[in-house]
């Protein structure tokens, strides 16, 4: 089985809390359902290869332990799955990354109050009353460390274009720690910030744009490893030489690959990565077998990965 290596989800997987009279049993025989999006992408792919990774080595650590891993396209089918995990499989815990959260609130809630445990990763519900515990990356790392590390490389002075994601409240998060960080460098000009929805294509165009609309651009903010892909393409194909540093983000393993082997744009990254669902099922499994519960909140930090440590983030057997 794989170790827990991030110090505070190894603190979240020893210190789970006991549940209340009605609850608190260790289950002889365990079948856990396990609902994320269709590998469309880049990072759901990471989500669904670390999904059946967690299946793998937790079934062959715990005989009396069952996984099922479902994957969905649309929010209706995902609402579908977990009703069939219940009614079907008889699962006794449920761990999800909603592909939306306002639709999937309701039917997760429905999920719980049949006395399913309930483990809600990444993308939140928009009541978090529906779940028992909540396990997401911490985006306001993600954003401030990536603008310390330009701050820092740039010696306090430079102009920085930025990309965004998706208008949601994890861009939100993450930005607004970006631009509060970024604001300690008065030297530092934002020109522009435009989203290039997590998808290096758009990203690629956001990128032209900027190229053509600005002459000197010193550092590229790119919030997402799939759009910093796009982004360096188009600088590729301006053939521009003023831009130093493109920070992008998530762990992605082509990233970490390009920080290992020294290449000249790419020297940084900051960690976000869809290893966390195997970590939240790890936990929900290891915690309902002792007739236990996960703390109602785990953030799993980000870290700024350097050179130095990037071995630590890097996993060439993943599709991410």
């Amino acid at each position: 089985m794989r170790s827990l290596k991030h110090p505070v989800i190894k603190l979240a997987a020893t210190t789970v809390i006991a549940l209340g009279a009605t609850q608190a049993y260790a289950a002889d025989r365990l079948t856990i359902g396990v609902a994320v999006p269709t590998a469309t992408h880049g990072y759901t792919a990471g989500i669904v290869y670390w999904a059946n990774q967690a299946k793998k080595d937790l079934e062959a650590a715990n005989p009396n332990l069952k996984v099922i891993v479902k994957t969905a396209g649309t929010p209706p089918e995902q609402a579908n799955q977990i009703q069939d995990l219940v009614d079907v499989n008889k699962i006794g815990a449920l761990v999800i990354l909603p592909l939306d959260s306002a639709s999937q609130t309701q039917p997760v809630n429905q999920v719980k109050n049949k006395g399913v445990y309930v483990t809600v990763v990444d993308r939140g519900l928009t009541n978090p009353a529906a779940q028992n515990a909540y396990v997401a990356g911490d985006n306001a790392a993600f954003g401030r460390l990536a603008a310390e590390y330009m701050g820092k490389r740039l010696n306090g002075k430079g102009n920085i274009v930025v990309l965004r994601g998706l208008p949601t409240t994890v861009d939100n998060d993450r930005v607004n720690a970006f631009n509060e960080e970024i604001k300690k460098y008065s030297g530092i000009k934002v020109l522009d910030a435009k989203y290039g929805n997590w998808n290096r294509d758009d990203a690629f165009k956001v990128m032209q744009d900027y190229l053509t609309r600005f002459k000197q651009v010193d550092a590229v903010w790119a919030a997402d490893d799939d759009m910093a892909i796009g982004v360096q393409k188009a600088i590729e194909q301006a053939k521009r030489t003023d831009i130093k540093e493109v920070v992008g983000g998530g762990g992605a393993k082509f990233a970490v690959k390009k920080i290992m082997d020294g290449d000249k744009l790419v020297r940084a990254d900051v960690s976000y990565s869809p290893r966390f669902m195997y970590d939240a099922i790890k936990m929900t499994a290891e915690a309902r077998l002792k007739g236990q519960a996960l703390p109602a909140k785990t953030i799993v930090p980000s870290v700024l990965i350097t050179k130095e440590n990037a071995k630590q983030f890097y996993f060439p057997e993943s599709p991410y």
